[in-house]
């Protein structure tokens, strides 16, 4: 504001000089007046600019020491002082982002998994790190990370799939089975460009989706419909939690102990948990009595439960439920207006001849009950029976009992995703529909499932034995999955010591297992347990040569650990 006093100061001196110029222009002082004007205005305007430039000092001294009230948009980076950059808050913490994720938790690859990692690590740097040579990895169901081959049939046609170019070469003939060629030369006319490298229908290829229809349709006796198959990456037990929960008032009936997949899927999706215990004193049965008792508790709570969980063959439990169950199972969820949710990706684990694996769907088709009378969603997966294909994602769900405008909602919420990889596609028609008799791939496609059922069936009888021989421990029947879950009771010493861990009894009992033999065992915790209860979760994967020796190391720890904790005076 003073500089514009000045100036105009300025104009209207030069003014009025002009004016007095004019009036006295014709008298004899003249050329003295004009002198002396030019000597005022050259001053006047000396004087400005020292003014101005003073100002401009002074205006800079003020900006260089102290911290502007704003900044100004421009195209170059402002530069903060070290001391206001230390004092930004970085944009994500945990205390930012969102709750729900640090809700959900997955124990099987929870902290004894990290631990174990660590240590693999320290024994390759230095072998003789630890009083054990290799980590025994018995915390998932991850076949051919501990040496299952995949069956040659499958990777055959996968093979050809990716590399159709080989298919006319003549030196194929030689290398592959006639109907692995064969089978390759099918899939791919039924895949658009005969690209596997590219998108499909969000919902699946449409051959693939005809082929697991019809072995579906084989192995239960009743029509499958490819419109009801939704190809995914492994089991889409997520796609369903979106579709179903709307809120923290809705519910999903989830079996305990259960797979953690499930409790981290409804945490991170909104919704409540709705526990129901299977029996451990009857072979973990599931009663129908306490899945009604569960449901009228969440119920008086303004829980709207919407599901119901089933995992048959069981995980982690390994049991297999009786037909009789099931249909009592299925008469609950139709008479209560659930959605069936029936987790059957071990379907091809069973391993007792007096029990056999029947689908839900079977059962209520059996029961004369159609798709308007309940819903059924059936999960099936190739990283499980015994192609253990984990690392390929495939996968399905058959989605039976929704009418069409719920059926165009799940089919938009697939397609976000654009589709589920090729790979496992074709890999989930396969499983379903494997070499048959006649075949030239048939003998040695059926050795190789034999050979790899038979195995399993007899190291989870070796465990089972194992484990029921430990001081305190309980282990039931391995009627199918991959899978034991026993009962540990723990003295009370090492359940004080636990608390002082600020750990869970059986994660404490966990991590000096692991700490002293390499065995990697998941605590019972993370599946859910009746409180007071201690199990772990053993996979029967490891390979049959090494079970005399995890049998071995456990055994010598078991008695280590009692002896340590128990008060035998």
């Amino acid at each position: 504001m003073k500089e514009r006093e000045k100036q105009s100061h300025f104009r209207v001196s030069v003014l009025t000089f002009r004016q007095s110029q004019m009036q006295n222009s014709q008298t004899m002082g003249e050329v003295t007046t004009t002198s002396k004007m030019r000597r005022f205005v050259i001053g006047r305007a000396r004087n400005l600019l020292e003014s101005s430039r003073r100002s401009y000092q002074f205006q800079r001294v003020l900006i260089s020491s102290s911290q502007p009230p704003y900044r100004f948009l421009s195209s170059t980076r402002a530069i903060d002082s070290p001391s206001s950059s230390s004092t930004v808050a970085p944009p994500v913490t945990v205390n930012t982002i969102n709750p729900k994720v640090l809700d959900c938790e997955y124990a099987v690859r929870g902290e004894i998994v990290t631990l174990a990692q660590k240590l693999q690590q320290e024994i390759q740097a230095k072998p003789d790190a630890h009083p054990f040579e290799e980590i025994l990895y018995c915390n998932i169901g991850n076949p051919q990370s501990l040496g299952q081959q995949p069956i040659t049939f499958f990777r055959e046609v996968l093979a050809l799939c990716d590399h159709p170019s080989i298919l006319d070469k003549s030196g194929t003939q030689g290398l592959f089975s006639a109907d692995s060629i064969e089978r390759a030369w099918q899939i791919l006319d039924q895949i658009p460009g005969r690209a596997t490298g590219a998108y499909s229908h969000s919902q699946g290829i449409k051959g693939l989706r005809d082929t697991i229809a019809a072995g579906i349709e084989a192995r239960d006796g009743f029509p499958a419909d490819p419109n009801d198959i939704f190809l995914t990456d492994g089991a889409a037990v997520h796609m369903m939690m979106q579709l179903l929960i709307r809120s923290e008032k809705d519910g999903i009936l989830c079996p305990i102990p259960q797979y953690p997949l499930y409790s981290a899927s409804i945490v991170l999706h909104g919704g409540t948990l709705v526990p129901y215990y299977l029996d451990e004193a009857t072979g973990w049965g599931l009663e129908v009595s306490e899945l009604k008792r569960q449901l009228e508790t969440a119920r008086s709570k303004g829980i709207t439960v919407r599901a119901l969980v089933v995992i048959n063959p069981g995980n982690p439990t390994g049991q297999v439920l009786a037909e009789e169950n099931q249909r009592a199972i299925v008469e609950f969820c139709k008479q209560e207006g659930l959605v069936l949710l029936a987790d059957e990706v071990y379907q091809e684990n069973v391993y007792v001849p007096e029990k056999k694996f029947h689908s839900f769907k079977k059962v209520s088709r059996s029961m004369g009950y159609c798709e308007q009378d309940i819903s059924v969603v059936s999960f099936q997966s190739v990283s499980k029976g015994y192609y253990g294909e984990c690392g390929k994602r495939g996968g399905y769900m058959e989605v039976t009992g929704f009418g069409a405008d719920v059926r165009e909602q799940i089919y938009k919420v697939a397609s976000v995703n654009l589709c589920s990889n090729i790979s496992g596609q074709i890999l989930a028609s396969l499983v379903m529909s494997p070499p048959k008799v006649g075949d030239e791939s048939y003998e040695s496609y059926r050795a190789e499932r034999d050979g790899i059922l038979s195995s399993l069936a007899r190291r989870a009888k070796t465990l089972e034995d194992a484990f029921n021989k430990l001081e305190g421990v309980t282990c039931n029947k391995a009627e199918g999955a991959m899978y034991l879950f026993p009962r540990i009771c723990l003295p009370e010493k090492a359940i004080k010591a636990a608390e002082a861990a600020k750990t869970a009894p059986d994660a404490f009992y966990c991590r000096r297992l692991l700490n002293a033999t390499g065995i990697v065992f998941v605590p019972g915790s993370g599946f859910g347990q009746v409180p007071g209860t201690w199990h772990f979760r053993c996979t029967i994967l490891p390979q049959e040569e090494k079970i005399p020796a995890i049998v071995t190391r456990l055994t010598d720890f078991h008695r280590s650990f009692m002896d340590e904790f128990c008060d035998r005076a």
